[in-house]
């Protein structure tokens, strides 16, 4: 009872030392990689129940959904950056306002988006290279998915917000509940059942209607946290900075999905599906890795965003030091794991086939490097998103992806061939880590940080 106590009186105007900056943002981690958990779950059942062909499928369209879907992403980080500071400034009937609009707004963002999906699901299959049997489950998972887009634009999006609500662990329980749904409905669908890609499609859109519509009851409604929906104008300026603001959120997120895009075309040129196969492991297991380091950004992001609005620059410079602490021991922590658990966790997904098994542990040992990086990249976009100069952050984004992942795919496989498509994830996070300390030593001055 105490330690429940204890856990409500964080607020964003508090002074955060480590132990409080890890209890604050340790929701949004676990809500982040529970969420990536019950993402692999597809894979896993796709995979062992299916077979190879359609587990390509899944990671063959989920870039483009993904797209889609982060839109909430861009709505949640921008609208969390520009909530906090209001509320630091002591306008917080204004910060209720914002925050319905963006919610609002999103729904039928969400809406318009899954109706366009449908209508070029096929086309932009083909486009990227798609034939016969993969291309047609490619679009029956694409399209069984699509059904559930606005939820799960509202999902991503209060993934961001539940922190600003100061609600994260309300944020991590309704994350598990989404969860378990589609843990649970997979195993039924597919195992079970045996309803295949079609089954897995259908356990993931139950489960993004129930992170999506949980929210939305939640705060429609009186409630304990800072926010509500209200009834509000439409206000094109706010609206645009949130977009803006967020846009390096979007950015990062298209642009990665862009880029698995050319990872795949790639390995179908050098490996064929096996290729899609080992990299749709990585991927999935990245996923989880990364979720570490994005929610502890998406965590820290409020109190960054309230502090500077307040202008308590101590308290900045602190969070900004204590943060980069504890990202570096993530990395290595993370590093380690990925080089010892390559090969079982490969098994876990395709140790069925001896070939693809070989191909994907090889390839894991190689990936597990881009650990030691990313978590630096990640929190910099984000810790400039929390100041509001989106600009900077999206920038980040943009280089991060089509500056270096872009040219390393392109260029490293003539030399090395396959392995070169590996070895260009870690060098791409390098490069773009080198580029966040560089933005931050020059914006130091101007923030105060």
């Amino acid at each position: 009872m105490m330690v429940g106590q204890m856990k409500k009186r964080i607020q964003l105007s508090d002074h955060f030392d480590y132990r409080r900056l890890l209890r604050f943002t340790f929701p949004s981690v676990i809500m982040l990689v529970f969420t990536s958990i019950y993402g692999v779950v597809d894979g896993f059942f796709v995979s062992n129940f299916a077979g190879k062909t359609p587990f390509a499928a899944v990671n063959f369209i989920m870039p483009l959904l993904l797209i889609l879907g982060c839109v909430g992403f861009m709505f949640g980080t921008g609208g969390s950056a520009l909530i906090a500071k209001t509320m630091g400034e002591g306008r917080k009937e204004r910060a209720q306002e914002i925050f319905s609009m963006i919610v609002y707004v999103s729904i039928v963002s969400g809406i318009v988006l899954a109706l366009l999906g449908f209508v070029f699901l096929r086309p932009m299959g083909r486009l990227m290279g798609a034939q016969g049997q993969l291309l047609e489950d490619s679009i029956v998972y694409g399209r069984i998915i699509l059904a559930a887009l606005p939820f799960y634009v509202l999902q991503y999006e209060f993934q961001c917000l539940f922190a600003t609500a100061q609600k994260p662990g309300l944020g991590l329980r309704v994350t598990v509940a989404s969860g378990m749904t589609n843990i649970v409905l997979d195993g039924i669908f597919v195992a079970i059942f045996h309803w295949g890609l079609e089954g897995a499609a259908a356990a993931t859109a139950l489960s993004q209607f129930v992170g999506g519509v949980i929210p939305l009851l939640y705060f429609g409604r009186e409630n304990s946290s800072l926010l509500q929906l209200v009834k509000c104008g439409f206000d094109g300026k706010a609206l645009l900075r949130v977009c803006a603001n967020g846009s390096s959120e979007l950015i990062s997120n298209i642009s990665m999905s862009l880029v698995s895009m050319l990872y795949n075309i790639q390995l179908m040129k050098y490996a064929g599906e096996n290729g899609i196969a080992a990299y749709g492991v990585l991927m999935y297991v990245s996923m989880i890795f990364q979720a570490v380091f994005l929610g502890y950004s998406v965590g820290a992001a409020p109190v960054i965003g309230y502090h500077y609005g307040a202008g308590n620059y101590e308290e900045l410079k602190g969070l900004k030091k204590k943060s980069f602490l504890l990202i570096g021991v993530f990395s290595v922590l993370m590093f380690t794991a990925g080089e010892t658990l390559a090969r079982p966790l490969s098994w876990l997904f395709v140790g069925y086939a001896p070939e693809l098994l070989e191909m994907t542990a090889h390839a894991f040992m190689i990936f597990s490097f881009s650990f030691l990086c990313s978590g630096f990249t990640i929190y910099g976009s984000s810790f400039f998103t929390a100041l509001g100069d989106g600009f900077t952050s999206a920038l980040i984004s943009f280089l991060h992806v089509f500056a270096f992942q872009c040219t390393a795919v392109l260029l490293f496989p003539v030399i090395w061939k396959l392995d070169g498509i590996w070895v260009s994830i870690p060098a791409a996070e390098a490069m773009a880590t080198a580029v966040t300390v560089l933005f931050l030593a020059e914006k130091k001055k101007r923030y105060h940080y």
